[in-house]
């Protein structure tokens, strides 16, 4: 019996060597295999992993006001996830924090009260467990979700921040099997504040990047992109992990020249038009006149489901029929080609003029003769039509060449996604190429994108230098810069400055002339605007429909033209004056009303003659005589001079021009106003003008200046 137990053990321990021997040389033989028969065939495959690279995506660049406040960013978001499966959760652990975590959650997060919180954690985990545990076909168990969210929403770094000190979520990570997924967002502070034009970012089809699909956004991609970096894997004695091998170069910080508060104003007086005339869409782009600078630009659409105005296509940049806007343009050529001389000679109009086989007819407003001053301020089809074929109609397609000289076609490159050039069909000397022309010339059979036309209105107030409009004012990394943005001209001189004026007079007549087309909704003796109607009928399939396109374009203040400004509107149920030059007089005197404009009660007594600012005198003292003169002994300057203040009013707003803060502050509350200031030194100007009416509280802009 003994002996028959031994030899089963020793069989049995035979069988167990004999089956570690297979297996060792099973082991064996793969490592010999691995090692010297498939050596060359592994040794490839680790090189290729040790020399693969991947790309390591840049941070992209900010897009920023002209003060440096940011309009798109990048920030990282994060999605709060916790493992149920961890190991280290200790139920006894869970159920003793559950109750604080559920508190701090629901002030957190006021969706849900504490107990909600509790019970919904405690049910999603109960449910996530279960069915991991349920059985199915085949005898296997369910699969794991390791991906538990905690909310529904990512959060902010600092929100984060804020959860990750919570009871039980800051436990050590294989306590609570708390962790995070990293999200990089493109963030526009001031939502769809000049949004089309800031643009969006994404991936496309054919790139995991993410780039530039519109607006500024897609338009200098290559400069806010940066350069990708390449990370190579790299052999520890722990494992492989990725290290950079070439780092990312971040992205250039581009700052654009569009200022928020006058993107607030322009954006605020656009929709509250849109409202009151039931717009289809409107568009409105202010500009600087002296450096092309592009400050506002607003583009809103009138969403048919929600009954408000959104951030929609940027139609400053599409081309569009002009209407009667043009007609100043071709009044620029006729001045600059000689055409034109004296702007007050009599021209023969009438009221119905036949050419070309076709009628054009300025009626009701038509007039036996009119001057080209009268044209321009009577918006007569008839009187343009005629000055322009005096000198073209033998070659109609000469305006369009002419024009061509001008610069008027050249791209300006602003910045802007989606820009186009204008579209003038070139001519030749049929009949309807004859006709084409007349109507070229008061804003029909061509299409001009909105800020063409501004451009060249901005070029009439700035004594004919054809500035090139622009978005973008200086390019920086880490904060330092690199590149700033020269101002630039698509012409020197458009046109003569002498000329620049005769069109400065012309379209101050719109406004203030008593057949002005826009007299009766422009006119304000605070900001005086000089611009031109334009009415247009859109076209669809060759027929022209009852909708209309309403434009106004012109600068201010008249007296030294600072900005320029079009306004166009889709569809509104008034005239352009009414509508699109209501739009362009509230942007002027908002903008007066907060100290914008530097406008003086002085410039408003004085008018155009007296308001050159240069003849301004150096403010050295107050306006205390003794002060004046203790400033002249002691610092020996005998060319000081006391700023000159109008003179004192009875009733209404009081003047403080040329008092020192102090003093006008005193006053000014004394009276029972609010005075906000900006600047040093002087008082120059006040928002509300002296002796004008005014309620208790109302608030007064102040403007100082010191030399």
């Amino acid at each position: 019996m003994k002996q028959n137990n031994k030899r089963h053990i020793l069989a049995r321990y035979a069988i167990v060597v004999g089956l570690m021997l297979l297996f060792s040389s099973a082991i064996a033989w793969d490592l010999f295999k691995t090692t010297v028969v498939q050596a060359a065939e592994w040794n490839k495959k680790a090189n290729s992993v040790l020399t693969s690279t991947s790309a390591i995506e840049p941070e992209r660049g900010k897009l920023l006001a002209d003060n440096g406040t940011v309009l798109a960013a990048n920030l990282q978001y994060y999605v709060l996830r916790i493992d149920w499966f961890t190991e280290g959760i200790k139920v006894d652990s869970l159920m003793k924090d559950i109750g604080p975590l559920s508190d701090s959650l629901a002030v957190f997060d006021n969706s849900m009260t504490a107990a909600q919180w509790k019970q919904k954690i405690l049910s999603d985990r109960k449910s996530i467990l279960d069915a991991a545990e349920k059985v199915g076909p085949g005898g296997k168990k369910g699969k794991k979700n390791r991906a538990y969210k905690l909310f529904p929403y990512m959060l902010t770094h600092k929100e984060y921040e804020r959860v990750r000190q919570f009871p039980f979520l800051r436990r050590a990570k294989n306590k609570n099997g708390f962790y995070t997924e990293k999200h990089n967002r493109r963030i526009k502070p001031y939502g769809d504040m000049a949004a089309r034009s800031i643009g969006n970012v994404g991936q496309n089809e054919t790139s995991s990047s993410i780039h530039g699909h519109s607006g500024l956004e897609m338009a200098l991609d290559s400069l806010l992109y940066g350069r990708p970096g390449v990370a190579r894997n790299i052999q520890l004695t722990h494992g492989i992990v990725r290290a950079e091998s070439v780092p990312a170069v971040k992205g250039y910080d581009i700052t654009t020249t569009i200022n928020v508060q006058l993107q607030d104003i322009v954006e605020n007086e656009l929709n509250k038009m849109c409202i009151e005339t039931g717009s289809k869409w409107g568009t409105c782009v202010l500009m600087e006149v002296a450096t092309g600078e592009i400050k506002a630009i607003s583009n809103l659409e009138l969403n048919e489901e929600t009954g408000k105005y959104v951030e929609g296509i940027n139609h400053a940049v599409l081309g569009y029929e002009p209407g009667s806007v043009v007609k100043t343009i071709s009044m620029m050529v006729a001045l600059e080609d000689g055409i034109v001389n004296d702007i007050n000679a009599p021209i023969a109009t009438g009221s119905d003029w036949t050419y070309a086989g076709r009628n054009i007819s300025d009626r009701p407003h038509g007039a036996a003769t009119r001057t080209p001053r009268e044209i321009i301020e009577t918006s007569s089809n008839i009187g343009m039509a005629k000055i322009i074929v005096k000198d073209y109609g033998q070659n109609p397609g000469g305006f369009r060449k002419r024009l061509e000289e001008m610069g008027f076609f050249e791209p300006f490159h602003t910045g802007i996604g989606g820009e186009t050039t204008p579209n003038f069909p070139v001519l030749g000397n049929k009949n309807w190429d004859k006709l084409s022309l007349t109507r070229q010339a008061y804003g029909y059979a061509t299409t001009i994108p909105p800020l063409y036309t501004l451009a060249m209105y901005n070029a009439i107030a700035n004594d004919g230098k054809f500035v090139r409009p622009h978005l973008v004012k200086k390019l920086s990394r880490e904060g330092e810069p690199d590149s700033i943005i020269p101002v630039t001209y698509v012409r020197k001189q458009v046109c003569s400055p002498e000329n620049a004026a005769k069109l400065r007079q012309m379209l101050y007549d719109v406004v203030w002339g008593s057949h002005g087309t826009a007299r009766h909704w422009v006119q304000d003796e605070r900001v005086k605007i000089a611009g031109k109607t334009g009415t247009a009928f859109t076209n669809a399939g060759g027929q022209y429909g009852g909708q209309k396109r309403l434009a106004f374009c012109g600068f201010f203040p008249y007296e030294k033209p600072k900005y320029s400004c079009i306004v166009l509107m889709l569809g509104a149920d008034r005239g352009a004056g009414a509508s699109s030059g209501m739009v362009l007089k509230n942007i002027a005197l908002k903008m007066y009303a907060n100290g914008l404009l530097d406008i003086t009660s002085d410039d408003l007594a004085a008018g155009a003659a007296d308001n050159d600012k240069k003849n301004y005198p150096t403010l050295f003292a107050s306006w205390n005589d003794n002060a004046m003169n203790n400033i002249k002994r002691g610092l020996n300057v005998n060319t000081a001079h006391r700023y000159a203040r109008p003179p004192k009013v009875t009733k209404g707003v009081p003047n403080v021009i040329g008092l020192d803060i102090r003093q006008a502050i005193k006053v000014l509350e004394d009276a029972g106003l609010t005075v906000n200031f900006t600047g040093s030194g002087m008082v120059t100007s006040q928002s509300l003008a002296a002796g004008s009416g005014f309620t208790r509280g109302q608030r007064i802009n102040l403007h100082l200046r010191n030399s």
